[in-house]
C-alpha cells in the first residue's frame, strides 16, 4: 500500500436503522421499465468496455447512461392477446468512436447488447416484434475525453459524491428478497416486472407487491385469482427464513375481480401498455430505494467505469461499508466526495458514519484505505458484471 495520506473522517453514531419506529423500503424489479433503462445501459457500457479492452487493451471514454423507454400499447386477453404498438428504446450518450483512422461500430455494439440483455431477462417479451430500438450514440466532450484520457491514477470526471450503507436491516433484505423469490418462484404466470414497496412501524411489516401476470398462461379470471392467491402463499413460506416479524402481504392491490380490472399483460412488462422509463429513475446501485438511508441521485447504469465518480464512488461506497460492517460495526453508511480532474484514489473526503465499538476505527480506516488503494477493482468487476448497479 502507498504511503497516501487521505481525508477520511470518522464518526460514531448511537441510533441504527433498526431502532428507528418507521421504514421504507423499495425495489423496481428487473421488468419495470425503470429497471429495463438500467440493465440495458449497464449491458451497453459492459460491451463497448469489453469492445475497447480487446482492440486496445484498456475502456476508452464512453457514458451510456441515457436510455429512454415509451411504452407501447398491448392487448391482453385470457389464453393470449398481442402487442399492438412496439415499445420504443433510444440509446444515447457518448462514447468513443474512432481511434485514428479506425471507426469502432459503437451503434452496432450498442444495439446488440440491448437485445441481447432484453432476451435473456423478459422471457415473454419478443425482441423482434414486441421492441423497436434506435441509438444516437455520440462523440464525447472534448474536456472530459481530456480528463479521461490522463496517465496515472484516473481523474474525476466531475466533482460529485457517492454514498453506500452497511448492513441491510431486515426490511431491506425482505424487500430484495421478495422480487428474487417471485423470479425464481417457478411460477410461470409471473412477469418480470415485480415492484416491492416495504414498510416497518416497529416490528410490524408489510410488503405491497405488483406483479404483472402473463395474459397466455392464463385462461380466465378463476385462473388468474389462483395465481395470486399461489404467489400470496410462496412469498409467506419464504418470510419466515428471513425474519421472525410480523409480516402482512399485499399483492396487486389494485385489482377489481368485479370489474374485471386486474394487472394482465402480454410480456410481462408495464413497459408494453404507456408506462415509460429512464436511467437512474429506480433502484440505487444496492438494488434498492432506501429514503431512510444515505443515497445519492446519480444514475449508477451505464456510466464509465473508468473515471465517472456517479458510479465508481457509489459501488465503492458500498464496498467500503460492507468491508467495514464485516469488522464488527452494526451499522456503517459512506459518503465519499470527488474534485474534478484530481485522482479518484484521493476523494476530497471520506465520511464514515458508524455505530459500533470506537476501538475498530484502525480497521475502518484500513478498509476504507484498501478499497481507495485498490479502486480499479471496481472498474474490473463492472466490465465482468460481476457487480449490481440497480
Amino acid at each position: 500500500m502507498r504511503n497516501t495520506v487521505r481525508n477520511i473522517v470518522i464518526e460514531f453514531m448511537d441510533k441504527s436503522i433498526e431502532k428507528q419506529a418507521v421504514e421504507l423500503v423499495e425495489r423496481k424489479g428487473i421488468g419495470h421499465p425503470d429497471s429495463i433503462c438500467d440493465g440495458i445501459a449497464e449491458s451497453v457500457s459492459r460491451a463497448l468496455s469489453k469492445e475497447y479492452y480487446d482492440r486496445y487493451g484498456k475502456i476508452l471514454h464512453h457514458n451510456t447512461d441515457q436510455v429512454e423507454l415509451v411504452g407501447g400499447t398491448a392487448e391482453p386477453n385470457f389464453g393470449g392477446g398481442e402487442v399492438t404498438k412496439p415499445i420504443y428504446i433510444l440509446l444515447s450518450g457518448r462514447a468513443t468512436t474512432q481511434v485514428n483512422n479506425e471507426t469502432i461500430p459503437v451503434g452496432d455494439i450498442a444495439i446488440n447488447a440491448a437485445e441481447k440483455y432484453l432476451d435473456k431477462n423478459i422471457k415473454n417479451l419478443d425482441v423482434n416484434s414486441h421492441v423497436q430500438i434506435e441509438q444516437r450514440l455520440g462523440q464525447g466532450s472534448t474536456d472530459l475525453m481530456s480528463v479521461f484520457a490522463r496517465d496515472g491514477i484516473p481523474k474525476a470526471n466531475d466533482t460529485s459524491f457517492g454514498a453506500g450503507f452497511a448492513p441491510f436491516s431486515t426490511i431491506e433484505k425482505l424487500v430484495l428478497a421478495t422480487e428474487k423469490h417471485i423470479l425464481t418462484s417457478g411460477i410461470k404466470e409471473a412477469g418480470e416486472d415485480v415492484k416491492v414497496m416495504g414498510l416497518r412501524i416497529g416490528d410490524k411489516i408489510t410488503l405491497t407487491i405488483a406483479c404483472a401476470l402473463v395474459s397466455k398462461y392464463i385462461p380466465d379470471m378463476d385462473h388468474y385469482k389462483s395465481v395470486i392467491e399461489e404467489l400470496h402463499s410462496s412469498v409467506e413460506n419464504m418470510v419466515p427464513t428471513m425474519t421472525d416479524k410480523d409480516v402482512d402481504i399485499h399483492l396487486n392491490t389494485a385489482d377489481d375481480y368485479d370489474k374485471g380490472e386486474i394487472y394482465l399483460t402480454v410480456t410481462g412488462t408495464s413497459a408494453e401498455q404507456g408506462d415509460d422509463g429512464s436511467v437512474g429513475r429506480g433502484n440505487r446501485s444496492n438494488g434498492l430505494i432506501t429514503p431512510y438511508r444515505p443515497m445519492s441521485l446519480e444514475a449508477t447504469s451505464g456510466k464509465n467505469p473508468v473515471n465517472h465518480i456517479g458510479k465508481i464512488y457509489n459501488l465503492l461506497a458500498n464496498k467500503i461499508a460492507e468491508d467495514i460492517a464485516a469488522e464488527g460495526a452494526q451499522q456503517v453508511h459512506v459518503k465519499l466526495l470527488s474534485q474534478i480532474g484530481k485522482p479518484i484514489d484521493q476523494p476530497l473526503i471520506a465520511s464514515i458514519h458508524v455505530i459500533g465499538d470506537p476501538g475498530i476505527e484502525k480497521d475502518i480506516k484500513r478498509a476504507t484505505n484498501y478499497w481507495l488503494e485498490n479502486i480499479s477493482q471496481i472498474t474490473e468487476m463492472c466490465m465482468n458484471g460481476t457487480v449490481t448497479t440497480f
